[in-house]
């Protein structure tokens, strides 16, 4: 039986992300007054062990996935270089090779996605990517999971990126190419997404410099911080970003109706200001919960009870 690993969107498909989000709406939904580490009443992964090793600092990753775990009924593991094997050298095959042999499931957070790749390529269980510094699928599935919940419907969506071209939008582009909405990133010189990326996504992925350009007339606006974890704080990216700061004005160029995501943590003052991330249209708290209940679908994917 082929191993479904999860490293990019593209992994599980159009029709697989449907059902993945499906899925999360109803358990969802089905957990209302149930405390959050109670297993879903079916518990469909009763018996099996999610290891999660951690190269890069995490809190919404960790917790939601050792969460996500308990709540079908399974138990997690957590690693870190620090404390583990891989911090002192072992190869991330032969690490892989011992986790498969002890767990159910890999989830993997690091800096380097050609680390992930090995991961999946010496592995016999799922391998999921938590995040590495060329995409967040993860992140992106809860994204999905809070425009939907938002009432809009995805194909034919319009997504406006501010700031940086990193991980996070990589994977943005990579959903609109696989669900048929348009995104358009609005990024510095010099600070575009990789072109390999927007050339696999179907025409759906566009760069411009001009943030009101892709600010006018779009259903989502999304950022990120602008220093991702372990860069130092550069000045220069800092001072060539600002006119791309999510601010009130820049939203009213949107929808009536927009919202406003960000997968956090903020640095508020910069990215976006303290009146968008607090205010009506931003969606922050329901996506950042969201990140539990997609990735439980994605789990359930992995091992073969969805799509």
């Amino acid at each position: 039986m082929t191993v479904r690993h999860f490293t990019d969107l593209s992994d599980a498909g159009p029709d697989a992300i449907a059902a993945m989000l499906a899925d999360a709406l109803d358990r969802k939904r089905a957990r209302a007054g149930l405390p959050k580490s109670a297993p879903d009443p079916d518990a469909p992964l009763a018996g099996r062990t999610l290891a999660m090793v951690f190269e890069k600092n995490s809190t919404r990753t960790r917790v939601s996935f050792d969460i996500a775990i308990r709540q079908l009924g399974g138990t997690p593991v957590i690693l870190d270089a620090g404390t583990s094997q891989l911090g002192r050298g072992e190869t991330v095959a032969d690490t892989a090779r011992v986790l498969s042999g002890y767990c159910d499931a890999i989830m993997v957070r690091t800096d380097d996605h050609a680390k992930l790749m090995e991961m999946a390529e010496y592995a016999s269980v799922p391998v999921i990517n938590g995040l590495t510094d060329q995409s967040h699928p993860c992140q992106i599935m809860a994204d999905l999971l809070t425009i939907i919940e938002a009432g809009k419907t995805l194909p034919g969506l319009k997504v406006a990126w501010l700031g940086d071209g990193n991980n996070v939008l990589h994977s943005i582009v990579e959903a609109g190419g696989l669900m048929q909405f348009d995104v358009v990133a609005a990024c510095p010189a010099g600070y575009d997404p990789d072109p390999a990326v927007l050339a696999a996504a179907n025409g759906r992925a566009r760069v411009t410099c001009d943030p009101a350009e892709a600010a006018s007339g779009a259903d989502v606006i999304v950022t990120d911080t602008w220093i991702s974890m372990g860069q130092a704080h550069a000045e220069a990216k800092l001072a060539a970003m600002m006119p791309y700061q999510v601010t009130e004005a820049l939203m009213a160029k949107a929808k009536g109706d927009a919202i406003f995501l960000h997968c956090l943590p903020a640095h508020r003052g910069e990215e976006v200001t303290d009146a968008v991330i607090d205010g009506p249209q931003s969606r922050i708290w329901p996506e950042a919960e969201n990140r539990l209940h997609a990735q439980k679908s994605v789990l359930r994917w992995c091992f073969g009870q969805l799509g």
